[in-house]
């Protein structure tokens, strides 16, 4: 809601809005363009790598924050844009850690731009005192209950096998199944475990609907996963759907406790997982 927020005060310049994953700026994007009645390209654009429908009309610009990292190199105030949203700022990846410094020293030179930095989990405080005491607005969501079940995998020990493993989230599946109506999202480290453990749902004859959700996967076929059938689903997803996405429908969650994080190595002085 807030780049429509932004969109009414009619500031000058374009809205830049940040998103850490490529999937979230392009679901975002096409969500504020529902909203507004507009098609995707026209009001509201995105850009990402290998993808840009953004348009001479859009006023509100959807990103990954290494693109906008990028744009600073050809034009160093950004002057494209009036208004610059920050989300998901807790991640304090290197591209957002170096953008929040980029655009606190950005601010003594343009006194016309206005930063938004937005988050649910940040320590909103040390945010506002980095920032010169910058007002924190605070809007409160629906919190649901929920229940953490522990399932110990194969005696809960150190060595488990990749079958036993492979057995533990069938079995979570199936007991989940047995549960009631709702969809499933379970959480995998990455595109190889999501290929396997849709075989090992297949060989368990699970009777519904098996969606990987990864970063590679084109986009119609990550669509899929927003659009919900008859069917109950199962949703293999990395973290990407973690923060910045909503998931419809879903109602359990499996949890394999592995993920891929990307970390600076002091060592090698690069980016690894």
């Amino acid at each position: 809601q807030l780049p429509k927020m932004l969109l009414e005060m009619r500031r000058p310049g374009r809205i830049g809005h940040t998103q850490p994953r490529r999937i979230a700026a392009r679901s975002v994007a096409e969500r504020i363009a529902e909203e507004l009645g507009t098609e995707l390209g026209g009001l509201v654009g995105y850009k990402i790598r290998f993808q840009d429908t953004v348009g001479g009309r859009s006023a509100i610009k959807l990103m990954t924050d290494g693109i906008l990292l990028a744009e600073t190199q050809g034009d160093r105030e950004l002057r494209e844009y009036g208004t610059i949203i920050i989300d998901e700022a807790h991640e304090r990846s290197l591209n957002i850690d170096f953008l929040l410094g980029y655009v606190k020293q950005l601010g003594g030179r343009r006194r016309d731009l206005r930063v938004v930095i937005t988050s649910a989990t940040i320590d909103a405080e040390r945010f506002s005192k980095h920032f010169d005491g910058a007002p924190v607005i605070e809007v409160s969501g629906r919190l649901y209950p929920v229940e953490v079940r522990y399932r110990p995998v194969a005696g809960d020990a150190e060595d488990t096998t990749r079958e036993e493993e492979e057995q533990a989230l069938a079995d979570a599946v199936d007991e989940l199944c047995r549960e009631g109506p709702g969809d499933i999202l379970v959480f995998l480290p990455g595109e190889r475990e999501i290929r396997e453990a849709s075989q090992v749902l297949r060989r368990a004859n699970f009777k519904g609907e098996i969606l990987p959700l990864y970063s590679r996967l084109s986009a119609a076929e990550q669509d899929r996963v927003f659009k919900p059938g008859k069917e109950r689903r199962v949703v293999l997803a990395t973290n990407v759907a973690e923060t910045s996405l909503t998931v419809p429908r879903i109602r359990y969650v499996v949890d394999t406790g592995d993920a891929r994080v990307k970390r600076y190595s002091y060592r090698n002085k690069v980016e690894m997982l």
